[in-house]
């Protein structure tokens, strides 16, 4: 049983792939009918390297086993089809933040494609961002880490890559589905309190300039079509970090129209405004 174990590809398992080994093999470990997964798990637990890790989501709980120990970021993949890695974990991954995040952002995406909320209008502009930002609150702690599972929007996974990432503090990495460096740059725009604020959104912005396309950052924004305006907050951020040429902020200005005032940031107190982006900033930003 152990050396069956030890020559699987996959080091994390459901219930049901255990349920499934379980079966392909009953005759040849002359395991009984009456051996059920619950006993064949305790057993594998007992004897051999297999391991319980559970996700507390307030909304369901996630039970994983890994044979030997794993990394958490190969268990997190399995959570949901298609899930990939985002946010401030995107940018970690991509090194664009000195940080150590303690929150894990997995993302996967809604099943349809929304419906529409209306023409968009100044005053529903002011509104929205006059609050705070929603953030989800499906997430669970491991540790000292807190998993969030965000459910975004339906996009066919647009700008979501497969890489080798580095996972802990060794040399090992794991093959992990992540959002490519534009895509990350969009998304903490978009929503910023998942990057670690705007400070750190700029610094990723900062980090990126001699690895992101602009032209393919526009591009993006173009696919994503956001109801929100959010190319201003973006041309303002590549504009305001330094690390890209006039010549591509002309161009990116040239590619989008700038119909409304927008905000870099929700709730902000007496922001200042930048009249070549439309856009309401943090003071002293």
């Amino acid at each position: 049983m152990i050396q069956a174990f030890e020559e699987l590809h996959s080091r994390v398992f459901r219930q049901r792939d255990i349920e499934s080994i379980l079966k392909v093999h009953r005759a040849k470990w002359r395991l009984a009918q009456t051996t059920g997964t619950r006993e064949f798990i305790d057993y594998l637990k007992e004897s051999g390297k297999l391991k319980k890790l559970e996700f507390p989501f307030p909304r369901r709980k996630e039970i994983r086993y890994t044979w030997g120990v794993a990394p958490l970021e190969e268990a997190l993949l399995t959570l949901k089809p298609n899930i990939h890695f985002s946010h401030y974990t995107a940018v970690r991954m991509h090194g664009l933040t000195e940080q150590d995040p303690k929150r894990i952002y997995l993302n996967f995406e809604q099943l349809s494609e929304g419906t529409a909320s209306g023409n968009l209008v100044q005053e529903r502009i002011d509104h929205a961002f006059s609050r705070p930002q929603r953030v989800t609150n499906n997430e669970c702690r491991i540790g000292e880490l807190r998993i969030c599972l965000l459910n975004g929007r339906k996009t066919g996974y647009l700008g979501v890559e497969t890489r080798d990432v580095s996972v802990g503090n060794g040399p090992e990495t794991v093959s992990a589905r992540v959002t490519d460096i534009e895509r990350t740059l969009i998304d903490i725009t978009v929503r910023p309190s998942y990057a670690g604020g705007v400070a750190e959104v700029l610094k990723a912005y900062e980090r990126a300039g001699s690895q992101a396309s602009v032209n393919r950052l526009a591009a993006l924004l173009i696919q994503l079509d956001h109801t929100y305006p959010y190319h201003q907050a973006v041309g303002f951020y590549l504009e305001r970090s330094g690390a890209y040429s006039a010549s591509m902020i002309d161009l990116f200005y040239g590619k989008f129209a700038r119909e409304f005032d927008f905000y870099l940031t929700y709730q902000m107190e007496k922001p200042r405004f930048d009249s070549k982006w439309r856009l309401f900033v943090p003071r002293g930003f």
